[in-house]
């Protein structure tokens, strides 16, 4: 195989190196430590993370792609080595075949007959619609009627291993809490952590093996697997809210923080981007600027050596123009809170003294204000991963050729007026976009509740 490394890979791999830096960051900071930890001691703040972790997890495990090796050619003496043009990931081979397994069209989910009727020659010789049989889901089954045992036992040996898998990530945890020597460790809801990782593994094992001998959520009108595809759209989603979040920040920060501390006409040249931008509507600008970067993608063909590094590049400019038009929100709350700390007796007194102004906002200003800045990357994530589901129902969201929820609510809007109703699709889509969103909102509530100072006296009040 041949490794490849696309720019959206180039950056996971960059965020994971910036959050482990601040993991050991926090570390080393008491007061910030004893706020996360606030975070963590509610079982709720357990169940989300973990959830949250877990799609995580399947993000950068779809993130390590490459390509296969071609058999070579009968007859051929050359020692060279072709690769095919379609590019996997690891996630790919965790799944197994079921990104292969494509029917002719629609088939509900675990059903062994197609969706949609088709003309079959019957065995006088004469033509009759029917729903044939579907090419893959229960192949293996000698009549229709050892389909419920044949699940049922499948199910079992799934969550076995499932169960398997988690209790040894359960007991190498343990054994490292055992070595760890700091104080208050055993106050954290360990249990309800390791109740929903078993929970969630052991869904996953059940969905990943029955998902190969069936279509455990159908498939769509290509006949490719649903449950394939809303797993291959957990990258997506994860990474347009990570990335677009990251691009916004660093704008906001600098052009909030700088007006309200210089004021005079720096504050007033800020003031009047961020109010231009909020007056031109979102979606059309948004909408727009996608469509610029897709010309430009079609008129630039030779940058790309595989298709999917075309999606990749699209999928990248529609995060950069998400950050680029959603900085104008925090950039506000940064400047007013700039402007009251810049007042205080202790910042006067930095200047008092001759202290310079980069110390002073690296020293006072920005540290007091990193409370917003982590509420607001955690609550701009879920609304940035719902965005990319508009931007793609409307026709500007990420390219077909990837994998994303928005694209499957997308193509839903004509198999809902279908009779019968093909619901799977949509419901795929759903189910997984909300299990992320809801968890991201929860986690935010609680993140907003332990570094919010306003939150924790009106708690304590």
């Amino acid at each position: 195989m041949k490794p490849v490394l696309l720019w959206s890979d180039t950056l996971v791999y960059l965020m994971v190196a910036a959050l482990v830096s601040f993991v050991f960051s926090i570390r080393r900071n008491p007061e910030t430590c004893a706020r996360w930890r606030e975070v963590f001691a509610t079982r709720l703040g357990m169940v989300t993370f973990v959830i949250i972790m877990g799609y995580v997890s399947v993000a950068l495990l779809d993130s390590l792609h490459f390509r296969k090796a071609l058999p070579p050619t009968e007859g051929h003496t050359n020692q060279q080595v072709f690769y095919s043009n379609q590019v996997y990931s690891v996630l790919d081979l965790m799944l197994g075949e079921m990104g292969e397994n494509h029917e002719r069209t629609y088939s509900a989910p675990f059903a062994l007959k197609s969706f949609v009727k088709e003309n079959r020659h019957t065995d006088d010789g004469g033509m009759a619609r029917d729903y044939p049989d579907l090419k893959y889901a229960g192949s293996h089954l000698a009549t229709a009627d050892d389909q419920a045992g044949d699940i049922a036992m499948n199910s079992l040996t799934a969550l076995g291993k499932g169960f398997v898998i988690s209790a040894i990530l359960i007991v190498l945890h343990l054994a490292w809490r055992r070595r760890k020597t700091t104080a208050n460790g055993s106050d954290l809801p360990w249990k309800s952590a390791y109740i929903t990782l078993t929970v969630t593994i052991c869904l996953l094992a059940w969905l990943i093996d029955l998902g190969n001998l069936y279509h455990v959520l159908g498939t769509d009108q290509a006949g490719n697997d649903t449950l394939y595809k809303t797993l291959k759209s957990i990258r997506t989603g994860i990474l347009i809210g990570t990335l677009a979040t990251v691009i916004m920040m660093p704008i906001a920060i600098v052009f909030g923080i700088s007006a309200g501390y210089f004021k005079g006409w720096v504050d007033d040249v800020i003031q009047y981007l961020y109010t231009t931008l909020s007056s031109i509507p979102g979606i059309l600008l948004i909408a727009a600027s996608v469509l610029l970067f897709q010309v430009f993608i079609d008129n630039n063909p030779d940058f790309f050596e595989v298709g999917l590094e075309k999606a990749d590049a699209k999928f990248l400019g529609l995060c950069f123009i998400l950050g680029v038009t959603s900085w104008a929100g925090l950039c506000r709350m940064l400047r007013a809170e700039t402007l009251k700390i810049s007042q205080l007796e202790y910042v006067q007194a930095a200047h008092a003294f001759g202290v310079s102004h980069w110390r002073i906002l690296m020293r006072h200003i920005l540290p007091n204000v990193m409370p917003i800045i982590m509420i607001t990357f955690v609550l701009d994530f879920s609304g940035l991963v719902l965005a990319e589901a508009v931007l793609s129902y409307i026709g500007v969201g990420i390219d077909p050729a990837m994998a994303s929820w928005g694209n499957m609510i997308n193509m839903a809007r004509t198999e809902l007026s279908r009779d019968p109703v093909v619901w799977w699709n949509l419901i795929a889509a759903l189910l997984f976009m909300f299990t992320l969103v809801l968890a991201t909102n929860l986690f935010s509530d609680l993140v907003n509740d332990a570094f919010n100072p306003k939150a924790q006296l009106e708690g304590s009040a």
